[in-house]
């Protein structure tokens, strides 16, 4: 147990230097779906046409290499499954946006978010009511 949270510290600290492609984030996205799979598995979360089994698992292999995905081995065959969970990689891809594109501000972000989405009353009416709740916690 020890070196398994060992390893999940050390994944977790690669993480936060690694730059994922379009192509390997489309794969994650896949994989935290079905929560773990084998290759062919992840093959057919691909709408149609889908990519060739091999260009996947190239992509697949690039993840495991970088870490983000872990694997158990079946035989000849291997499962996968995440070893970054998406609400981690998420947290890190919004700040790195608001970082990029918003000079580090939040505020910044919900304004161009607000403005420029086409949210309808109902969505930003849902909003407002989620910041409130947010804003009563911050009070207590």
């Amino acid at each position: 147990m020890h070196d398994y949270i060992n390893s999940c510290m050390f994944v977790l600290n690669i993480w936060e230097m690694i730059e994922l492609t379009k192509a390997e984030e489309q794969v994650m996205q896949y994989l935290w779906n079905i929560e773990k799979g084998f290759l062919k598995d992840i093959v057919e979360q691909y709408p149609e046409p889908r990519p060739a089994y091999t260009t996947v698992s190239t992509v697949v292999r690039v993840l495991v290499k970088k870490k983000v995905i872990g694997f158990k081995t079946y035989g000849k065959v291997n499962e996968y499954f995440p070893l970054l969970n998406k609400k981690d990689y998420t947290k890190r891809f919004v700040k790195t946006l608001v970082n990029n594109f918003f000079n580090n501000s939040q505020q910044q972000f919900a304004s161009f978010y607000t403005k420029e989405s086409d949210l309808s009353l109902l969505e930003l009416e849902e909003l407002k009511a989620l910041i409130d709740q947010q804003i009563e916690q911050k009070k207590k």
